[in-house]
């Protein structure tokens, strides 16, 4: 009997499950890998499936886990579905052979949306792309928001993250039966997801369950506790309940949705203001999750990792928020120094470094280095395993998006034909920069190497969706250290700013000012060359 003939059955830790053939791949959607999370397990760690008689269906889409909608202006360029139920503690699998003789590469997604919102139901998430080139593909959906990351005082923090770990668990222990090697494991994320991957990788429970990582667009990171707190604080009071779990668990799940969306209305990461996130809990957060990786975590694992050209403009284009932040000038710069703890000369240099640039732009940037570029600079920097860096430059064929944050997922999937993602980059996007992103992911999941250089003291990054005039393989090309200038902006600000730093006198015996040191130290990277414009 022909693969086509055949519906494919798999059995699991919890039983068998029924999928089916599509495009010459198996496909199995909506299989549990933990108990629903409501009645008295709402707000609690995961706990075991119980195992089911019979072979269950696995051919559509499991429940999603509640989330509000997208605002009208976001959900524009952005998709979200939403599948109703309580089991939405599943995953999917996609897989070209699903004989445990197979050992193929598996590459495990978890999806971003600002920890509130996504899911693996997503379009732009197919995994079919993967699993046509010989690699499985699992994506996974996890509890989003209060629900999976609301701080409290009578219950476990992180949910969420929990639900991560029990799903990786599950894929480490049966990935085999879907043709996998559970011992060439790349988790991927993006966003919410690589802050996730960040977490995951630093966490105890976790230790050899991973042999890669990819983080899109997504640092390791842990919230601070006083701003989630602050979050769930909000919502109590909007809600005239305690605090706690207990009283949350007797909210409605949509009036918690709604007080949830009022309560996060200012929650970019321009912006700031109160979000839900990962916190060091001392169990599977032990510390932040930077800083252990940093100092040696996750011993062995190869990273790939790296940002879109322009992230800020997800941020800002869709409500008018850009031409807002231009015109408020040196206002908005004043509240990008305050957001990213930096003093005046590091905006200044962005102006030296980018003349053309408008307010807008230098903010943006200087947001997106301070969250993201650095801490990835730096994690490649200090990790001895191989590490890859990436930049996506192709600018949307929407105005005004440019290489925006997500822009980048229809090109890994290889799902540009999808409307989904058309909605984020119009039409007629470039096949052959799907070919190379999809190409260099399928090949760090099978060997470890994306396809090019690793990461050195001379800062290779792989650029794609920008034509260099001297590029062999048109919209993919090898820069060398294309943010350096600006980040040394930032070296000379923590230079200054450093406890451990002692500046000298001035000449009247006095201490120099802050501003003083920093003007010198910037000076002197100017003269070294750091600072050359572009």
């Amino acid at each position: 009997m022909t693969a086509d003939q055949a519906d494919p059955v798999v059995t699991t830790p919890h039983g068998a499950v029924r999928g089916r053939y599509e495009r010459g791949v198996a496909v199995f959607r909506g299989i549990p890998y933990a108990a629903p999370p409501f009645g008295p397990r709402r707000f609690r760690p995961p706990v075991p499936l119980k195992p089911w008689e019979g072979v269950r269906d696995a051919g559509v889409f499991g429940p999603t886990p509640p989330k509000p909608p997208y605002s009208d202006a976001f959900a524009h360029y952005l998709s979200d579905p939403v599948v109703p139920g309580d089991d939405c503690l599943n995953l999917n699998v996609w897989t070209p052979d699903p004989d445990p003789a197979a050992r193929l590469p598996v590459l495990v997604w978890l999806h971003g949306g600002a920890l509130t919102r996504g899911s693996s139901a997503v379009p732009v998430y197919d995994g079919h792309a993967f699993a046509r080139d010989g690699v499985v593909c699992v994506s996974v959906n996890y509890r989003l928001g209060v629900e999976g990351y609301g701080l409290f005082p009578d219950t476990p923090p992180n949910p969420g993250l929990r639900d991560q770990i029990a799903a990786l668990t599950w894929v480490h222990e049966a990935i085999e039966a879907f043709g996998g090697d559970p011992g060439r494991i790349t988790l991927f994320g993006q966003s919410a997801g690589a802050i996730s991957i960040g977490a995951l990788l630093a966490a105890p429970q976790t230790q050899g369950l991973v042999r890669r990582a990819v983080l899109q667009s997504g640092p390791p990171e842990a919230s601070e506790r006083a701003k989630v707190r602050r979050m769930v604080r909000r919502m109590a009071s909007r809600l005239k309940i305690p605090a706690t779990a207990e009283a949350f668990a007797a909210v409605d799940r949509d009036l918690l949705l709604r007080t949830q969306a009022e309560v996060g209305r200012l929650s970019s990461p321009v912006v700031g203001g109160p979000a839900f996130g990962i916190v060091v809990d001392g169990d599977v957060v032990p510390r932040d999750p930077l800083d252990a990786l940093v100092e040696g975590a996750a011993p062995g694992v190869e990273l790939l990792m790296g940002w879109t050209r322009d992230e800020y403009r997800l941020w800002l284009v869709p409500g008018g928020l850009l031409d807002r932040v231009d015109r408020l000038g040196a206002v908005a710069l004043a509240g990008a120094m305050a957001r990213c703890h930096c003093g005046s000369e590091v905006p200044r240099g962005y102006r030296a470094l980018h003349p053309e640039a408008g307010t807008a732009e230098i903010v943006g940037q200087l947001v997106t280095d301070h969250l993201l570029r650095i801490p990835l600079h730096h994690l490649a920097d200090a990790r001895p395993e191989p590490s890859y860096v990436y930049e996506f430059a192709w600018p949307s064929n929407l105005p005004g998006l440019g290489a925006c944050h997500a822009l980048e997922l229809g090109f890994v999937f290889d799902t540009g034909e999808a409307p989904e993602s058309r909605k984020l980059a119009g039409e007629g996007a470039p096949q052959e920069l799907a070919d190379a992103m999809h190409g260099a992911w399928v090949r760090f999941a099978t060997d470890g190497d994306p396809g090019w250089e690793r990461w050195d003291d001379r800062h290779p990054v792989r650029v794609f969706g920008d034509r260099a005039p001297d590029a062999p393989d048109g919209l993919a090309y090898t820069a060398h250290g294309p943010r350096d200038r600006e980040l040394a902006l930032w070296a000379a600000d923590a230079a200054v700013t450093s406890p451990d730093s002692t500046p000298a006198s001035d000449p009247d015996g006095d201490a120099p000012t802050r501003s003083t040191e920093l003007r010198s130290a910037v000076r002197r990277l100017r003269r070294s060359g750091a600072l050359r414009r572009h």
